[in-house]
């Protein structure tokens, strides 16, 4: 059985390609740096993540981004031995258009192709393919033409800023577009129509998209035509997948569909949902993926398994489960040590592709340094190391060795969504209290970013910070010794803040909630902070 979300915590937007026995799931990073998340399995149950593709300075530097720019919505995509990712690098997002908002919409925003011969890379310099839209995405037909699909932003006033779905041709020989973009389908009445998908079955060209925007009315549109270039026809009996009016589903928010077939012929779609915290309508682990069998009706249009449309929480599987050796499987509990070389696979940081000056495995070995860099609302050097939250209860410890001398020097445990919205327990120093842990938060709520001013002065040596998740509560504790009982701040911070739904919904609100290690050093001096390990320990509820 295929138990969803199938890649938790914040993976969305994803592309499934299969290869032989072989799957693969690309999502989005959007701000967070290396770029673009490839996961394998051939199973479909069991995910290991084997690639994040833009990783050198020729291929992406976000430094500068707005927070929910960056990279969105890759498409994998695989011919003649060579894997093609086509993705959109996000510059300027500006207000969005909720409630049918018209006016003068300017975004910047370009598609551009990698390519690699093996999934783990090296990938290419990108090829710059467009600029006039986002959700890029490759269709390789079988006459062995190539076409570029995304969705066409159209900034004007008094005008539907979605588009509709462009199409041109693509030459794999010439490496650059060929021919006229053609507007090839408009979409529904729900709007937001992105995310394209194309495909060829029976004789037909189907066309996924996604619509109703990413939230709570988000679904998956199809529409087919005898023609690549159209007309196409909207499948009648509405959406093949949505949680849209299911206020019950364990799973919303479902839509941005890909289709893969399976081994035995069969099919599946792969999209993006999200789990609400019980009892509210907040996501804080963001956009997460998940998988379940499709089948085609005797009409040629696809539906879900029961016909219901509805998300699976789980799933029938084509493939058989792979037997894990002993211990193989996802631990509860991830301890990292800092003993390699390279940073644990689980972590990244944000936008800069420079992380030599961000951190450091070698300069104390065993221990993650990280230099003192710009506060935590800073979009151009954060040094901020971080993994996503994958569970609704949680509990994140770290050992920290660090002597800050002014107050403008901090090191501690950060729960991120982005630069408004977090909560932060930290060392820090000044010339009354000495060196001490508190507490910040950042929350667009008017009355959650007040914490209780309290302060705990530190003894020398290293000290451990903990936070402990249950759903929307979240409390910071701290002990000088492994031999100590836990120290808790009196403060109960909200979880909720750090969700998708929290704060103003015209702005990008697209990824989700990490937890990890930062460090600031405002006086320009670059102090460091060293940090002996790491555990989250994730809880199943």
């Amino acid at each position: 059985m295929i138990h969803n979300p199938v890649l938790k915590g914040f993976n969305p937007d994803p592309s499934i390609v299969r290869v032989g026995e072989d799957y693969y799931i690309a999502t989005s990073t959007f701000e967070w740096f290396p770029g673009i998340q490839i996961h394998h399995s051939r199973d479909l149950v069991h995910w290991r993540l084997v690639s994040r593709p833009l990783r050198r300075p020729s291929q992406l530097n976000l430094r500068g981004v707005p927070d929910g720019c960056g990279i969105w919505a890759a498409c994998l995509t695989y011919k003649d031995g060579l894997f093609h990712l086509v993705y959109s690098v996000v510059l300027r997002y500006g207000r969005t258009t909720v409630r049918g908002a018209n006016e003068l919409a300017l975004r910047d925003f370009h598609n551009c192709l990698v390519t690699s011969s093996s999934i783990e890379g090296e990938w290419s310099d990108p090829i710059l393919l467009n600029s006039s839209g986002f959700d890029p995405s490759l269709f390789h037909d079988d006459d062995g033409k190539t076409y570029l699909l995304n969705m066409l932003w159209d900034h004007r006033p008094e005008r539907r800023h979605f588009g509709g779905i462009i199409l041109q041709e693509y030459s794999l020989a010439e490496k650059r577009l060929i021919g006229e973009r053609r507007l090839i389908y408009t979409g529904t009445d729900l709007g937001f129509t992105e995310g394209p998908h194309l495909l060829r079955h029976d004789d037909w060209y189907y066309l996924i998209v996604a619509e109703g925007g990413t939230g709570w009315d988000h679904a998956v549109t199809m529409a087919r035509s005898r023609r690549i270039y159209g007309p196409y026809e909207t499948c009648p009996t509405g959406p093949i997948l949505t949680s849209r009016g299911r206020p019950d589903c364990a799973l919303q928010r479902a839509g941005h569909g890909d289709l893969v077939q399976a081994s035995d012929g069969s099919w599946l779609i792969a999209y993006l949902c999200g789990r609400p915290l019980p009892g509210q309508r907040h996501c804080v682990m963001g956009r997460e993926t998940a998988i379940q069998p499709v089948r085609w009706r005797a009409d040629g249009w696809l539906e879900t398994i029961d016909g219901e449309g509805a998300p699976d929480l789980v799933a029938q599987n084509p493939e058989a489960e792979a037997e894990l050796e002993a211990g193989a499987a996802c631990p509860e509990i991830i301890r990292q040590d800092f003993d390699a070389a390279d940073l644990p696979g689980d972590f990244q940081w944000l936008r800069s592709p420079c992380p030599d000056r961000l951190f450091s495995l070698s300069e104390r070995p065993g221990f993650l340094r990280l230099y003192g860099r710009e506060s935590l609302g800073s979009r151009f050097e954060q040094a901020l190391v971080a993994r996503r939250q994958q569970d609704f209860c949680f509990d994140a410890t770290t050992m920290l060795d660090y002597e800050p001398r002014n107050f403008q020097q901090s090191a501690g445990l950060v729960v991120y969504y982005n630069a408004s919205k977090y909560h932060y327990c930290y060392v820090t120093y000044d010339v009354a209290a000495g060196r001490h842990l508190r507490l910040m938060s950042s929350s667009p709520d008017p009355e959650g970013g007040s914490v209780a001013p309290s302060l705990h002065p530190l003894t020398e040596g290293p000290v451990e910070i903990r936070a402990s998740v249950e759903f929307d509560r979240l409390r910071f504790g701290f002990r000088q010794g492994a031999d100590e009982g836990w120290t808790w701040f009196d403060s109960t911070m909200d979880m909720s803040h750090l969700s998708d739904e929290a704060g103003p919904q015209d702005l990008p609100n697209f990824t989700g909630t990490f937890v990890g290690m930062a460090c600031q050093d405002m006086s320009g001096e670059g102090l460091a902070a060293d940090f002996d390990w790491f555990c989250y320990h994730g809880e199943t509820v």
